[in-house]
């Protein structure tokens, strides 16, 4: 018989994004910690359940830093329970919520209901931001230190700038909370109708532009707050060229931000949405190919800190419309590690641990979370990842209570295979 408290992963492939480190080691797993680690373990308990891990990559467990919950007010596209699942299955261990529920995390009562609601899913550590207005007050503050005692790990309202007076009131009050704050960089008055991003293929597609310069010139404007009032903040979902560049400009002169891009802007460009596929509707809209270009270099340099899912479900009819009338979003948190991994490590643009880093260490640094390396006596918050292990995502393998991807049906190489 073997011992289920202790399992062995033999030669398997560590990464330690922490240490910057890839090396091949005997794992000892039990009792939640890292037992032991080294080249080669003896003396190994003969109850011990050994796993060969040859071809196996044994890492920290995925932190994502903005996805949405359904619950509460939208339970027929995900709940707490289906999107822990969906994370579960694509090797997160710890889920960032955006405050769009119904009602929204703009007071005490929404959070410590979800807060409650989440401690009988111990798979996923949730988290919660909390908005900085209220919803349903517009141009009102939130009760900002209230929800910051409450527990919240950020402020973000989600949305494009429309009201700079009140962002400057917001940063000058958020600066001695320690609290980041998350930001949308959008001029909504630029944005206009657009539903793609304006440029040759939104012209050879018949679409409506959203330029450029409605992400740019937020960004600019943002620097510049920022470097006045020096309240940290998190540039959220940014996806052009001309963004990435401007944000090497602003940490080049110490400007305290960090950024985040999301993975479907790293996989696909304008030049997708030839096939008019709903489920390519994002907001930001995909960018160009000069733009995905960009966004996967600002990653290597870390420019760009993090990716982020931005998981948002929606039901077959809300997706099932023209392009131009469907709601952005698409799920992601079940395909985005075999996906970039096998586009962009096995390609060998990134390396493993680049990839690592912008999924798992920097999106908890960047909420001001301390990371630890991987050693014995360390607790447990580690994934396994086959990257040669074949599957299609359909309505049964998908945990989420929807399907709107645009990966369904079509075989993916790499999956999660043990927490």
């Amino acid at each position: 018989m073997t011992n289920p408290s202790l399992t062995l992963l033999r030669q398997i492939q560590v990464l330690d994004p922490v240490a910057n480190t890839s090396v091949i080691n005997d794992v000892l797993l039990g009792s939640g910690i890292i037992q032991a680690i080294d080249s080669h373990l003896d003396n190994i308990p003969p109850e011990t359940n050994i796993i060969e891990g040859k071809g196996l990559i044994l890492a920290p467990g995925l932190m994502d830093l903005y996805s949405y919950s359904g619950e509460p007010g939208y339970e027929d596209r995900e709940t707490l329970h289906s999107l822990a699942a969906s994370a579960v299955a694509g090797g997160f261990t710890r889920v960032a919520i955006l405050p769009q529920t119904q009602p929204p995390i703009d007071n005490l009562a929404t959070l410590s209901h979800l807060k409650q609601q989440t401690q009988s899913i111990p798979s996923v550590k949730f988290d919660f931001w909390g908005t900085f207005t209220h919803q349903a007050k517009g141009q009102q503050m939130s009760e900002l230190g209230e929800l910051a005692k409450g527990g919240v790990i950020g402020f973000t309202d989600n949305q494009g700038i429309e009201n700079l007076g009140l962002l400057r009131r917001v940063l000058e009050y958020l600066k001695p909370l320690k609290k980041p704050l998350a930001m949308v960089a959008e001029f909504p008055s630029l944005k206009g109708d657009g539903v793609m991003r304006e440029g040759y293929f939104s012209t050879t597609y018949g679409l409506t532009g959203n330029p450029a310069m409605t992400e740019a010139t937020a960004v600019a404007t943002i620097l510049e707050m920022i470097a006045a009032i020096q309240t940290p903040v998190h540039l959220m979902r940014i996806s052009t060229r001309r963004a990435v560049e401007l944000i090497a400009w602003g940490k080049a002169r110490g400007i305290p931000i960090t950024a985040s891009t999301t993975w479907m802007h790293l996989l696909l460009d304008s030049g997708n949405i030839a096939s008019y596929d709903p489920n390519l509707r994002l907001d930001p809209p995909l960018g160009n190919p000069e733009d995905r270009l960009a966004l996967i270099e600002g990653i290597s340099q870390g420019i760009i800190d993090a990716i982020a899912v931005d998981h948002q479900g929606y039901t077959y009819e809300e997706k099932t419309v023209p392009f131009a009338e469907a709601p952005p979003g698409a799920i992601g948190l079940q395909l985005v590690l075999p996906l970039l991994w096998q586009t962009l490590v096995e390609t060998e643009i990134w390396s493993a641990l680049q990839l690592w880093k912008a999924l798992s260490s920097n999106p908890r640094k960047c909420l001001g979370q301390i990371v630890n390396p991987i050693k014995a006596g360390h607790a447990l918050e580690l994934i396994v990842f086959d990257p040669n292990k074949t599957w299609t995502p359909t309505p049964s393998t998908l945990k989420s209570l929807t399907n709107n991807t645009p990966w369904l049906g079509q075989e993916i190489k790499g999956q999660v295979i043990r927490m």
